[in-house]
């Protein structure tokens, strides 16, 4: 029989009709998912399952990290999770494939951060995360209008002068793109409790065409979500060479990162 062990996707708040959610919910690789106490008479919960210990071995993890299938898989799996209880309750994701040789042992590594947990709960109630990337594009740019036409010009002019239009219209795009920045950050002001910032995605990771010079998450509290998307939804409006990009409302996985656990017990894939 293949060794199972214990996948853990997040730590919640304990609510009711919690098991409810979790009654024929499955997780990574279609196990089924289970609330394991925290601590004796607590409010808070592992939201935990099993999985084959061979797939989190850590050579093997390496080589399923760089299967983008697997990792897909995985990842969906994960959120799937997190975004069920979300609805229900305060939900603090952990980092994907975060796993423990068994429930004793992920309750002995994340019992003794219990105070954290509650902590970074309560902040986190009643918020969502909404992510915000922000591409360059300088090709949907127009072009500026010429001051001397083309004809007649030295094939050696005629290049100085399209790589000079050129770089007046990656500079008009990028100044464009500082804009959009400054009216996402102006939205932050107004409706979100945070912001983080993460690096900007390149090759594979990019979602779209052009670069990726802004990639923000903000924590917003529920009730103003739909205004923070409006307002940053609109923040290219105007402006060429620029694409804004919203995601969410999501739950808060950018502010939910725990302190390091013990080691020698998570085998976790990094953040």
């Amino acid at each position: 029989m293949t060794e199972r062990v214990t996948y853990v996707y997040a730590v919640a708040r304990d609510a009711d009709g919690l098991g409810g959610t979790v009654e024929g919910l499955t997780g990574v690789g279609g196990a089924p998912v289970r609330l394991l106490p925290l601590a004796e008479g607590g409010v808070l919960v592992l939201v935990v399952s099993p999985v084959p210990g061979e797939d989190f071995q850590e050579d093997a993890l390496k080589r399923h990290l760089e299967d983008l299938t697997w990792l897909e898989s995985v990842a969906r799996a994960h959120h799937g999770v997190v975004e069920a209880l979300s609805a229900d309750t305060a939900v603090l994701p952990l980092r994907l494939a975060t796993v423990y040789l068994d429930d004793e042992r992920a309750h002995g590594a994340l019992a003794a951060q219990g105070d954290f947990f509650a902590e970074r709960l309560a902040h986190l109630a009643a918020h969502v995360e909404w992510g915000v990337k922000i591409y360059v594009e300088p090709s949907a740019a127009p072009a500026p209008e010429e001051a001397e036409p083309a004809e007649g010009l030295s094939p050696g002019r005629a290049y100085l002068r399209t790589r000079r239009a050129q770089r007046t219209v990656r500079d008009t795009a990028y100044e464009a793109a500082q804009t959009a920045a400054e009216r996402v950050e102006a939205a932050g002001r107004r409706y979100a409790a945070d912001r983080a910032r993460h690096r900007p995605q390149q090759g594979e990771l990019a979602t779209g065409p052009g670069e990726n010079v802004v990639n923000d998450a903000y924590l917003v509290p529920r009730e103003h979500a739909e205004e923070f998307r409006a307002d940053a939804g609109r923040a290219a409006d105007g402006l060429e060479g620029v694409r804004v990009e919203l995601t969410g409302p999501w739950a808060p996985y950018s502010f939910a990162t725990p302190p390091e656990v013990s080691a020698g017990h998570e085998r976790g894939a990094g953040p």
